[in-house]
């Protein structure tokens, strides 16, 4: 497989470019900046340099040309303003959705939060995060040409992964490593029957693998 990975230098792009890369798979990494590049590559992946804000529709859609799968794991960062929250998080998600129809990629998968709402009130910039995500989460749903799973997972942490999970349409809060998520993300792309379920994840009893297998109805 190749997977072309939005935000290809966060730490949850990191680890899945990581687990693709350990069992033979090809990963691509999109980043802004070209100084990450050596990461990536530490890592296994391909760094592929373009700027998702500034970027084209058929510019990135050359990048998702011969994917078997796109993953948009880009965010503008926690101390990023409000207008950022806009551009990336809404903004990117919305163009890389668009670039992966027009290079005919099916599978989508998306990185988002739990708690992401259009509506969701409030005037802190992680209210406008919310509502950045659960736009660019409804205009994914909204896309009846790719095969789209949304993954919300709660608090992320940088423990070590326990490799057990709960993983459902509700979870109710708490805290999830991005080791973990990073292994869902990997299952979930291995099962195309997870498309069209948006997915909350923290960390639970359940062995990732049969978290999936039990959501996607095998």
């Amino acid at each position: 497989m190749r997977i072309v990975i939005a935000g290809g230098h966060g730490q949850i792009a990191l680890r899945l470019e990581r687990l693709l890369a350990a069992r033979g798979d090809e990963a691509a990494g999109i980043i802004r900046n070209p100084e990450q590049s050596d990461d990536l590559r530490a890592v296994g992946a391909e760094p592929v340099v373009l700027d998702l804000e500034s970027a084209t529709v058929e510019e990135t859609a050359e990048v998702l040309r011969g994917a078997t799968a796109a993953v948009f794991a880009a965010g503008a960062g926690p101390n990023s303003g409000t207008g950022r929250k806009d551009t990336v998080d809404r903004g990117a998600a919305v163009l890389f959705a668009d670039a992966a129809e027009r290079a005919g990629v099916r599978r989508y998968v998306v990185v988002s939060s739990m708690g992401a709402d259009p509506d969701h009130p409030g005037d802190e910039v992680f209210d406008v995060y919310l509502r950045a995500k659960g736009a660019a989460d409804a205009y994914v749903r909204s896309r009846t040409a790719l095969d789209w799973t949304i993954l919300r997972p709660g608090m992320l942490t940088n423990d070590a992964g326990t490799g057990q999970v709960l993983l459902a349409a509700s979870t109710g809060r708490g805290p999830v490593p991005r080791d973990d998520v990073a292994a869902v993300l990997l299952e979930l792309l291995d099962t195309p029957a997870t498309a069209g379920l948006t997915l909350e994840l923290i960390s639970g009893n359940v062995p990732v693998m049969v978290a999936v297998k039990d959501v996607a109805g095998n």
